[in-house]
């Protein structure tokens, strides 16, 4: 049974795909201001043998278990010293250091991204959906993680409130969702049915199930890759058996010979 929090409510939303010309000098730009954080995509990892290390996290829902949650609930309050509740910008440091290898700079951006309410600290939820994000990248279903909770990812990445995000929001946090330069390109060339460069959750929406469906076919197609390469071992171990069943008896050879 999965344990499903009030910030990872979901909601479908159909939607026309319409295909519009975008400026590759504008997307450049805002691609080249993002890195000035300087967060280049570098695999982010989890420390092996620390606590998010023994979680798991379910392949279709992106969840946790009600035992995992309850398990995370637990180490929750070992972090929060002041016993109020919440873990402040300090504390969140040392939890994410102890755990990944995010440097410095990409924990307090992920701090800044939590802290909704701008009070420097973080509650329960923002804590469970972090650890959801982080075991989804650990485990390659940013996909999965992303069509799964649209609406918390899109409301992460809309730094200003604005109910858009622009590609700048994208890069600022690749580090977390894994989403590559060419994918942002295609995202904002196939999707920005406004044209204002911008995404409102209805093009997210779509470009979510749109990269849903791509990572089936890839699945699909590894499982197929997989599947002839352990006919082609079938094969070859029959062949190999034929041909030692049709070889010559060189003893018996041997002794003729010899007579």
């Amino acid at each position: 049974m999965d344990c499903f929090p009030p910030c990872f409510k979901t909601f479908a939303i159909r939607a026309s795909l319409f295909q519009h010309s975008s400026s590759e000098a504008e997307f450049s730009l805002r691609l080249q201001a993002a890195r000035a954080f300087g967060l280049k995509s570098a695999r982010m990892k989890l420390k092996e043998g620390s606590f998010l290390w023994y979680l798991y996290l379910d392949k279709l829902y992106c969840l946790l278990s009600v035992r995992n949650v309850k398990a995370l609930v637990d180490y929750f309050h070992l972090l929060d010293v002041h016993r109020k509740n919440t873990l402040n910008d300090v504390l969140f440091y040392h939890f994410l250091h102890h755990v990944t290898t995010l440097k410095r700079r990409q924990i307090n951006i992920v701090f800044n991204m939590l802290d909704w309410s701008a009070m420097g600290e973080i509650g329960f939820d923002q804590f469970y959906m972090l650890v959801c994000i982080l075991l989804a990248r650990e485990n390659q279903l940013e996909e999965q993680f992303i069509f799964r909770h649209s609406r918390p990812v899109f409301e992460l990445l809309d730094l200003d409130g604005e109910l858009k995000i622009g590609a700048d929001n994208f890069h600022m946090y690749n580090f977390l969702f894994n989403i590559k330069r060419q994918e942002l390109r295609e995202l904002y060339h196939d999707f920005d049915i406004t044209g204002d460069r911008l995404l409102n959750y209805k093009e997210f929406k779509l470009f979510t199930m749109f990269s849903m469906d791509k990572y089936q076919e890839r699945q699909k197609a590894e499982k197929e890759k997989e599947k002839d390469k352990d006919k082609d071992k079938v094969l070859l171990k029959k062949k190999r058996s034929h041909q030692v069943n049709m070889s010559p008896n060189t003893s018996f050879w041997n002794k003729w010979i010899r007579k």
